[in-house]
């Protein structure tokens, strides 16, 4: 019964306010919050929510339902079916940080972000407008939610799905 109590609970410090409690992991703050369920559809699909409720830390950059329908139509089907898993797992692994890295942590200006998918870099940029992600193929997401703390590190919500490609330019 706890452990019911503390999803809702995070479910509603979440919509309530965008911070979730110290309660849950990265993936059980996602599951409990229905803007991210093509995200939680994806990872599990891809065999990684074990891994994302383990203990970290991770930082995930967690792309919102309409991010992932402003993908070319037919892409999420596409990366779901089970002979694209390591296509999806490469997709999910661009968007994690194997570090919790706080907005306030990102230094201003523009620099390189290594995640877990060891071949790709992230551009962050940090500055008075906030937070924005340059991805591989050099589109920019904003990070529209920053700092939602999980036990197993932070959730930062972003307004596009990063896609690997050529590696972005910092400016």
């Amino acid at each position: 019964m706890k452990s019911k109590f503390k999803t809702a609970f995070a479910a509603a410090a979440l919509s309530l306010s965008a911070v979730a409690a110290h309660a849950d992991n990265i993936v059980e703050i996602a599951a409990a919050d229905d803007r991210f369920s093509t995200l939680v559809a994806a990872v599990t699909a891809a065999g990684l929510a074990e891994t994302l409720s383990g203990p970290g830390p991770f930082t995930v950059y967690a792309p919102v339902n309409d991010a992932f329908a402003a993908l070319p139509e037919g892409t999420v089907e596409t990366l779901l079916k089970p002979e694209n898993k390591q296509q999806l797992t490469n997709v999910l692994l661009y968007h994690v940080d194997d570090r919790k890295l706080m907005a306030g942590m990102i230094p201003a200006g523009s620099n390189y972000f290594k995640p877990i998918l060891a071949s790709e870099r992230l551009c962050i940029t940090a500055g008075s407008d906030g937070v924005m992600i340059a991805d591989g193929t050099g589109a920019m997401a904003n990070v529209i939610i920053a700092d939602i703390q999980a036990d197993n590190g932070v959730i930062h919500v972003v307004d596009k799905v990063l896609l690997p490609g050529t590696r972005p330019a910092c400016h």
